[in-house]
């Protein structure tokens, strides 16, 4: 990387149409235009886009359509040198990291295949830790890049739901994602945000939860960018109340649901809250589930961005919060209130609407019916078959923690435990313990446990126990996991000529825990398989140095109660 004097950087800092920033967003920071380039050589189209709202974490990349293809060629959006690779099971399958002299990354997921260089790079390390995912950091200048230099091909590798690039510039020192749309790599967008609704919340009872007071105000559209509530008659209110609105942007008419960029709440001209997708930090990404009102979620999977901020939220997406977003009128008069909700590109929607204080309005009550569960402490619970243990900082707010117990389910070795429900969303992960009944000894390596919502949750028998770490809460039980996955062949048997291939294929499944490893050999010595997981499809490409002749394969294919599977085989190259 070459050398960028102080004086230079200064002094080109202070050119302005280096910086030409929309004037009509909010930023915190200057972002150099023109200098990364479309890492595709089409014209640019988003299926997703920063700041997206996805059911686990916030969306931090653009997505870029390839035209339902996998293969179009990838190129390095500005000068650089790859400073990490990645071969991942699901997430971001086959990833390249560029880091740049102007203190950006730019990252490329989902990759179908690297360039020559990168793939050689990449080989050895897999065939060095004897595995198939691999994250390596390269050496400054090991692999230097050009503008435009060709780095691989676009695909559907790791988590990917179809053929796309997932886009990303990051913040080098802190690795924090920012939006790719403000250093001018934009999308044709000239619609305004759609509001679909509002929520009203009563905050007086300390509480949040699934029990907190909600009141969905339906809306009308009036001209383009502008609504109103549909009844049209102010909102009454009586004691604190928080909002949180539905909302979503559309770069044209009938096409995908994208991310907005801002969300500002005032009241009576003032500002209660301003939310900006500017920049996310992968460590506070799950607190999506705090930012949204996840109750309200979980039963109808609409997503209502809460204008009010839990008080153990770490997300930093909030740049202006006035008494934690949390509102209160203390007089009878009507009140005056705005969201201006806005995209990248400054395409505006505004809702304006009235509130009033109603001392005849019944906020709903929510008391406290368990056990008072404090986000800002340490919190346990125990009982004769259940340990709970919370750690401060898992919980987002206080929580009214309930428990209860139920007869066994068939087939498993315990009563089924009720820990609080799975409306209550986690930061981070808490230690559940749960007392088998009757669990015989040769079972124990074999146990864990398993939610009724869901499945698997995993653990390990210890000292008379089963125990996990989680984050989630609901309806536990232990059950065991004696069964071996499953290894099918696709296009390969015993004793098979397989002069005519260029890899052999097989399907691989597990009925539980979950697939832990997988290992082939040829004549006795490792192999790579590849291995796409949401297809259950793994592969192993013949290497040019394979000899012809007879050889022996072996597969291996253990889950995560280290439940084995062996296939073996001859064929003929």
């Amino acid at each position: 990387m070459k050398k960028i004097s102080l004086s230079i950087l200064i002094a080109a800092s202070l050119i302005g149409n280096l910086y030409a920033q929309n004037k009509d967003i909010i930023t915190s920071r200057n972002y150099p235009q023109g200098y990364f380039r479309n890492p595709l050589n089409i014209a640019p189209d988003a299926s997703g886009t920063f700041g997206e709202l996805r059911s686990t974490h916030f969306h931090a990349g653009d997505d870029y359509r390839t035209q339902q293809k996998i293969g179009l060629p990838l190129h390095a959006a500005a000068e650089g040198y790859v400073s990490r690779v990645r071969v991942q099971i699901g997430g971001g399958g086959n990833s390249v990291y560029i880091n740049h002299p102007n203190g950006f990354t730019s990252v490329y997921l989902h990759m179908d295949s690297f360039n020559d260089v990168l793939t050689k790079i990449i080989r050895a390390e897999q065939y060095k830790q004897q595995r198939f995912d691999v994250d390596m950091e390269l050496k400054q200048g090991q692999v230097k890049l050009t503008k435009g230099q060709f780095i691989g091909n676009a695909g559907n590798t790791g988590g990917s739901a179809g053929p796309h690039l997932h886009f990303e510039i990051r913040d080098t020192k802190s690795q924090h994602p920012l939006n790719p749309q403000l250093f001018g790599l934009h999308f044709t967008d000239k619609f305004a945000p759609t509001i679909n609704g509002i929520m009203v919340y009563d905050l007086e009872e300390p509480l949040f939860n699934e029990n907190t007071g909600r009141r969905y105000q339906q809306l009308k559209a009036l001209e383009s960018g502008r609504y109103a509530l549909a009844s049209g008659a102010p909102i009454s209110v009586n004691g604190k109340f928080g909002l949180g609105i539905n909302t979503i942007d559309r770069h044209r008419a009938g096409g995908f649901q994208n991310g907005v960029y801002s969300i500002e709440l005032f009241l009576d001209g003032k500002s209660v809250s301003t939310v900006l997708f500017e920049e996310l930090d992968f460590n506070t990404s799950s607190a999506i589930h705090s930012y949204i009102d996840f109750p309200h979620f979980k039963r109808s999977k609409a997503k209502v961005q809460k204008s009010f901020k839990d008080p153990g939220n770490p997300i930093q997406i909030f740049k202006n919060l006035n008494n934690q977003g949390i509102m209160e009128l203390n007089d009878d008069k009507i009140h005056d209130v705005k969201y201006v909700v806005k995209d990248v590109h400054g395409n505006c929607s505004e809702l304006d609407f009235k509130v009033r204080n109603n001392p005849s309005y019944a906020a709903k009550k929510n008391p406290i019916k368990g056990e008072l569960f404090q986000y800002a402490k340490d919190n346990s619970f125990s009982a004769d078959e259940v340990k709970v243990e919370i750690p401060k900082g898992s919980l987002y707010s206080d929580v009214d923690f309930i428990y209860s117990k139920s007869a066994a389910r068939p087939n498993s070795y315990s009563s089924v435990h009720h820990v609080q429900n799975n409306l209550t969303p986690l930061f981070s992960t808490y230690k559940l313990s749960i007392k088998p009944t009757i669990l015989p000894s040769h079972l124990e390596s074999k146990a864990l446990l398993a939610s009724v919502q869901g499945g698997s949750v995993g653990g390990k028998f210890e000292n008379g126990w089963v125990m996990v770490n989680t984050k989630i809460f609901g309806s536990f039980y232990v059950t065991v996991d004696t069964v071996a996955p499953t290894i099918t062949p696709r296009n390969f048997s015993n004793g098979k000529n397989v002069s005519g291939q260029s890899k052999i294929d097989f399907t691989i499944s597990d009925n539980f825990s979950g697939i832990q490893s997988f290992n082939a050999y040829i004549d006795d010595k490792w192999v790579l398989m590849e291995y796409d997981s949401k297809n259950r499809h793994v592969w192993h490409r013949f290497e040019p140095s394979l000899s012809k002749g007879q050889h022996t394969f072996k597969f291996v294919v253990k889950d995560w109660k280290d439940n084995e599977k062996v296939y073996q085989a001859t064929f003929t190259r």
